[in-house]
């Protein structure tokens, strides 16, 4: 398998980004929402990754700000979402490089932790626990192993027992 060079999104990628997140998932919500976030207070530039091979886009992933509503007041969190690889390259680590390299740009950025919504037998490979951990739930009906968390500060989720709030980017329409 060639390199996979793992950067930023550019603006020039947009349109890549889009068939990838189509051809990956069959349909076209994704693409909308990935534009949605693009365009809202919650899109940190550098969060919005993709994966290329030869210089093509083969894959992509999204951190956005999200809020946690808590007692104390808002903390605010990342989304790890939507992540999307072409089906031609799926189940060749490429996500999971996407995760890593996420992972670690949030930690440069001083986020302190992440929520995502997904496979509950994939995300804890990356240092997720399910957030009921934390007390912290979904403003949506979702299974209890399918809600993650991860700690990107040590305690960084001690005192966030609260409600997860999506913005509304992340309706679909």
């Amino acid at each position: 398998m060639n390199r996979i060079n793992i950067r930023a999104e550019q603006h020039t990628d947009y349109q890549q980004v889009y068939k990838v997140h189509q051809k990956a998932f069959g349909q076209e919500e994704e693409g909308q929402i990935v534009e949605r976030i693009r365009k809202s207070g919650g899109f940190v530039p550098e969060l919005s990754l993709v994966a290329e091979i030869d210089g093509a886009v083969v894959g992509h992933i999204l951190f956005s700000k999200i809020t946690i509503e808590t007692k104390q007041g808002d903390k605010e969190s990342l989304s790890l979402a939507p992540m999307a690889v072409l089906p031609d390259f799926q189940k060749q680590g490429i996500g999971g490089q996407m995760i890593k390299a996420g992972i670690q740009k949030a930690v440069e950025l001083g986020f302190d932790s992440i929520i995502v919504l997904g496979h509950a037998d994939y995300y804890p490979n990356f240092g997720f626990e399910k957030a009921s951990k934390w007390k912290i739930t979904c403003s949506f009906e979702v299974p209890d192993e399918a809600f993650m968390a991860i700690e990107l500060k040590e305690d960084a989720l001690a005192n966030s027992a609260g409600k997860v709030v999506y913005p509304p980017a992340f309706n679909i329409e």
